[in-house]
């Protein structure tokens, strides 16, 4: 070889290895949560009349799972704690989407707080690695570290001073910098998709900026879901009109960044469901829940933790043996009668073992089409204010969530075949390349 040829194949050899050192990323990656929407409204979206040609342009030229398995619960907040993360609620510590609240002191507050993150996330690794970050909307982002351009999930009223809470905590000046362009932002408690429509907007505007790592939730569709049922026409409307949002958040991405890698997921799947299930009054009845007459908890020793299909039982003492039998006991009764429609029982090593909340000392699995209701004084069952659900336990195909992924980079192509969601973010991480050791997964993509 060549003295001349030598020296440039070493220097970029040695330069590529800096580079790697320093954490520069393989490719830039924008990943666009889709909350709800199920795997096969996708790869069988002729067979159930759904027009969704951006998606599944997305899912041919890359590749995707028949189906991604979820956490225990498969709700919101603890499904997307774990795909920035890698790990499971018993260790990620966002174990529902409201905080457990016994007395309802806390005004149906969720996990808004990254600070409830007992685990690095891609945001941070990234960060440490020298490159830049985006985030609009993903929820638990609140004063997240490692995001250099935020727009958090958060709503209290849908009032006005929402909108003063949001530009507070989002990147100082980030928000009206933006407003002054695009208009005013979505209120946080907007899960229509007119609302993803204009959160897409601000995402262009800050794609437009290069962000190495970019994270975009679009909550729509799963609003259409608990409203109309999974199947339903709203509900296959929204999908429809997301999948064109989902094209023009890529178009800007790859225009600015020509070798993006766009990652689509979503948190869970989808039931239809018709009754509710007054899980509560037996703890009443059987003295672990004291309330006044407006129904308000005035103290507890034990108490469920609603999660839809599913629902924790934390105890106010969870090492008292005495209490865990009591409690265990009356469950049991409760699983045994039919009326209560409920599945089975697991218990806090099986619930642990699952990654489920650490703490839960046992879970409630309702049967499909059952959920459980959150008024005490309500009878026993009760027709449902939704049409569809989620929640239950992440075995169930119904609750298997979607990955699809186009980029340069991808270790294959094609059908990754049934994927866990905690391979998600290591994936992403070996894409970016930096770290997340803390996961334990895989990279799969």
């Amino acid at each position: 070889m060549a003295r001349r040829a030598w020296t440039a194949a070493f220097a970029a050899t040695l330069g590529a290895l800096i580079m790697f050192a320093g954490g520069a990323q393989a490719s830039p990656v924008l990943m666009i949560s889709l909350d709800g929407l199920r795997p096969d409204d996708v790869t069988k979206a002729a067979e159930r009349g759904i027009k969704v040609p951006n998606l599944q342009a997305l899912m041919r030229e890359g590749a995707y799972a028949s189906g991604v398995t979820g956490v225990l619960p498969t709700l919101t907040y603890p499904s997307h704690t774990t795909l920035v993360t890698g790990v499971a609620p018993a260790e990620h510590g966002v174990s529902n989407n409201q905080t457990f609240d016994p007395e309802a002191k806390n005004q149906q507050g969720w996990y808004w707080y990254a600070s409830d993150i007992r685990v690095p996330t891609l945001w941070q690794a990234a960060h440490a690695a020298g490159l830049k970050t985006a985030n609009v909307h993903w929820p638990v982002s609140v004063g997240a570290k490692g995001i250099d351009e935020n727009l958090p999930q958060i709503w209290r009223t849908g009032t006005p001073d929402d909108s003063k809470l949001l530009a507070a905590l989002a990147t100082p000046g980030l928000l009206p910098r933006l407003e002054a362009k695009l208009g005013a932002y979505a209120q946080g408690i907007d899960e229509t998709i007119e609302g993803d429509a204009n959160r897409v907007r601000f995402a262009q505007a800050m794609l437009a900026d290069r962000p190495d790592f970019t994270t975009v939730y679009l909550a729509g569709i799963d609003h259409a879901e608990h409203h109309g049922g999974p199947g339903s026409p709203e509900a296959v409307a929204t999908i429809e009109k997301t999948d064109v949002l989902v094209s023009e958040l890529a178009a800007s991405a790859r225009k600015a960044m020509p070798d993006v890698t766009v990652v689509i997921v979503s948190d869970h799947g989808f039931l239809p469901v018709a009754t509710d299930i007054n899980v509560f009054a037996p703890f009443v009845e059987a003295g672990l829940i004291a309330l006044d007459e407006a129904g308000k908890v005035t103290s507890w020793q034990a108490e469920p933790w609603l999660a839809g299909g599913t629902a924790f039982v934390v105890l106010s003492q969870p090492e008292d043996p005495a209490l865990l039998a009591r409690v265990t006991t009356l469950m049991r009764k409760l699983a045994a009668d039919p009326r209560y429609h409920i599945a089975g029982l697991l218990d806090r090593a099986t619930t642990h073992a699952m990654g489920g909340p650490a703490e839960a000392a046992l879970t409630i699995v309702m049967e499909p089409g059952y959920e459980t209701g959150r008024d005490p004084k309500a009878p026993l069952a009760l027709p449902s204010t939704y049409k569809g659900m989620h929640g239950y336990v992440p075995s169930l195909p119904e609750m298997h969530s979607t990955l699809i992924v186009s980029g340069p980079p991808l270790l294959r192509r094609g059908s990754l075949g049934t994927v866990d969601m905690r391979a998600i973010a290591p994936s992403i991480a070996r894409i970016l390349g930096v770290p997340l050791p803390t996961s334990g997964q895989k990279a799969v993509f």
